[in-house]
């Protein structure tokens, strides 16, 4: 007997994540990884979360920790959330956020309030491949958004109405991207505001990595800017902010938000129902509690480390490289995006690469909704320290010198 004859259309766009797989990977001894954007375990706050849990599991606690709750978040949670992000501009009440399981399921909700068959989602090229992921199962189609460059928004509209729907929404992480590691201007943001603006369409705004920022002048969230231009009223905003403490806290816990305009939240909610109830309690609660106690300079604490991590990654490319590749130079996050020469591909050096040196990291065709980028890569520094970079960049270029 099969079912496969009953499956929805929309599982033929489901795929297999490349860096799920590749996780399955990382036991192998010797092997240098650099393809998960996965936090350091090490710098996990550790103590703190078993302090929380105990007073969490505490006869006075437990039965609120373990038991159901409501579907918008933990309200202490969503206050200090609210407070955190006032401190980056964006003035907003509990009533304007959404816990969520990671900011994952977020994107997945949004995918789902906004995308029908044939509508258009604007994403980057390359984009995160898990929002892609998302994505594909509302069966949209994609247009490349050209962040900085001037894209008559009537182009965008009319290609969407020729393929049978709508412009529904931009994606985009304007903060040291997944996976490029580029940050977006300020001339950028409010550029891609206007587009929103023009075409009458939501901007998702992923703030993975916002906290994340090593050096350089900081720009304000996407969020912030509309706000402002809107005399302050979130309630009038059309960007819908992501934002996560996997990054920062713990990626395990699964703790993740979205603010926006109340009619946006009240939506998700109903969704949030549907799915899952609520995000579950005790983690909810254990977070609130290890961020209010030290989440500032827990996140200094990873700054530090991170830059240390990425300049050794970046001083590596610069020693072990060969001519013709180049890279990206964030300002924060987790990630570098590199571009081989034409006729490389990056599927197969990463497969010579496993082989001859045991070095791992994610081809970036993934990444691409057209499925182009072939001579692409994306590599990670923030779970290796900086021998183990340096040694894993120079296997690297080795073997990429063999592949040229």
């Amino acid at each position: 007997m099969t079912l496969a004859a009953q499956y929805a259309t929309r599982i033929g766009r489901m795929k297999a994540s490349e860096i799920r797989e590749l996780l399955k990977l990382l036991d192998q001894p010797g092997l240098l990884s650099f393809a998960g954007g996965i936090p350091d375990p090490a710098l996990f706050p550790a103590q703190a979360f078993a302090d929380a849990f105990q007073a969490a599991l505490s006869p006075e606690h437990q039965a609120q920790s373990l038991q159901y709750s409501v579907s918008e978040g933990y309200l202490p949670l969503r206050q200090w959330i609210a407070a955190h992000m006032a401190k980056i501009g964006v003035q907003c009440g509990p009533e304007n956020i959404l816990i969520t399981s990671g900011s994952q399921q977020a994107i997945d909700y949004l995918g789902k309030l906004f995308l029908s068959p044939k509508d258009t989602a604007l994403v980057g090229w390359p984009t995160y491949l898990g929002a892609l992921a998302a994505f594909n199962a509302y069966e949209p189609r994609y247009d490349r958004l050209r962040s900085g460059e001037n894209q008559p928004p009537e182009r965008y509209a009319q290609a969407a109405e020729a393929a049978g729907g709508r412009v529904k929404f931009a994606y985009l992480s304007p903060d040291f991207a997944n996976p490029t590691g580029v940050t977006m201007t300020h001339a950028e943001r409010l550029q891609m505001l206007d587009l929103a603006e023009t075409l009458d369409t939501a901007v998702i705004e992923d703030a993975a990595y916002q906290d994340l920022r090593f050096d350089g002048e900081p720009v304000p969230p996407m969020l912030a800017l509309e706000q402002d231009r809107k005399g302050g009223d979130i309630e009038a905003c059309r960007t819908i902010y992501c934002g996560t403490f996997s990054k920062t806290l713990s990626p395990g816990l699964r703790v993740g938000w979205v603010v926006a305009a109340s009619p946006i939240i009240q939506q998700l909610v109903l969704m949030k129902q549907a799915s899952d109830l609520h995000s579950p309690t005790i983690n909810q609660i254990v977070t609130y509690q290890v961020a209010e106690q030290l989440f500032d300079t827990h996140v200094a604490e990873l700054r530090s480390v991170y830059m240390r991590r990425r300049d050794a990654m970046l001083a590596a490319l610069k020693e072990h490289m060969p001519a013709g590749v180049t890279w990206t130079k964030p300002e924060g996050g987790m990630f570098i995006w590199v571009t081989l020469p034409e006729g490389i591909s990056g599927a197969q050096l990463l497969e010579r690469a496993l082989e001859q040196e045991k070095v791992a990291f994610v081809p970036g065709q993934a990444f691409h909704a057209d499925g182009s980028g072939e001579n692409t890569l994306r590599l990670s520094f923030s779970n290796s320290n900086e021998p183990a970079i340096a040694e894993g960049i120079a296997r690297l270029g080795h073997v990429l010198k063999t592949a040229m």
